[in-house]
């Protein structure tokens, strides 16, 4: 009897354990550090690599971590972690670390994870949190919110939506990003950022599942056939998530929709390759703008 269940665990593991099971993968390439005097990773490694993969899994939800357990009134702490080696990575291999939510208890969320080079499975895993009182670090009930979003993400949904409208309606939670990343980030005088082109711009904000803002970005009109994009801004841990991908897709349909031909931004020099992933171009001279080295950019639409 025994026996039997070893034998149907392990076609379990091996049912869900192909890459196509997975929706979440983080890349990375194992350091000299990482390595033992067998000349491969050592066994302990696989389970920080599963551990850095998991922050990575938050991000990709759309969750600033610290932030969105103190809304949800909680955290999550370690209750199992297990893993199992069915190969061994050795130094600058490129491996993919595959994580999945594979359910969410009352209290306990489960996930499988798989380190992958390649095709080759390395090692497989399952770590089980549970969600918790900070301070008493006694178990509660998983919050509706994030269980939703976890099935979400895995089930295909997205992880943030856009809301475009005035200043009247957006212009709190816009604030709230733009003094975190502007003001608290990049040191920009309150004085300079605040100004009268908010009343009058459009504004879009992204908002994470859990409603957080966790974007904006705004549209203004300055000549008949010309929109300015300005005051994109997002979270810094979210950023690489396709956020201000987004932000910028849905002003620019927004200029495009009202008639104008040509879009500008003023970018900082640090994002200008993001820009031009985007279709824009450079024009003129690299200038400071609140002692940031900026440089125009332009796209026809």
């Amino acid at each position: 009897m025994y026996h039997l269940a070893t034998v149907e665990l392990r076609y379990l593991q091996d049912q869900i354990m192909n890459r196509q099971d997975f929706r979440f993968f983080h890349p990375l390439r194992v350091r000299w550090v990482e390595v033992d005097m067998q000349k491969i990773v050592f066994n302990a490694h696989y389970l920080m690599y599963f551990d850095t993969a998991l922050t990575d899994y938050w991000r990709v939800l759309s969750l600033p971590y610290e932030e969105a357990m103190q809304l949800l009134d909680g955290d999550l702490y370690v209750k199992k972690a297990s893993i199992e080696y069915h190969g061994s990575a050795q130094f600058d291999d490129r491996l993919e670390v595959a994580l999945r939510c594979e359910r969410v208890g009352k209290s306990s969320i489960v996930f499988s994870g798989a380190i992958f080079r390649a095709e080759k499975l390395l090692v497989t895993c399952e770590l089980i949190y549970v969600f918790a009182d900070p301070v008493t670090q006694k178990s509660k009930p998983v919050p509706d919110a994030l269980r939703n979003l976890l099935f979400g993400y895995e089930g295909g949904q997205p992880t943030f939506h856009v809301k475009t409208g005035n200043w009247a309606e957006l212009g709190k939670d816009a604030a709230v990003v733009r003094t975190e990343v502007f003001v608290h980030e990049q040191n920009i005088p309150v004085a300079l950022e605040w100004d009268a082109a908010d009343q009058t711009a459009l504004h879009a904000v992204a908002y994470n599942a859990v409603g957080q803002p966790v974007g904006t970005a705004r549209l203004l009109t300055e000549v008949a056939n010309e929109a300015k994009v300005g005051r994109m801004a997002v979270k810094r841990v979210l950023r690489g998530n396709r956020i201000g991908d987004e932000l910028l897709k849905i002003l620019m349909s927004s200029a495009r929709q009202r008639g104008h031909v040509e879009l500008v931004l003023h970018a900082q020099c640090s994002a200008q390759a993001f820009y031009a992933r985007a279709g824009f171009v450079v024009r003129g001279a690299p200038f400071l703008e609140v002692d940031i080295p900026h440089v125009e950019m332009f796209a026809a639409l």
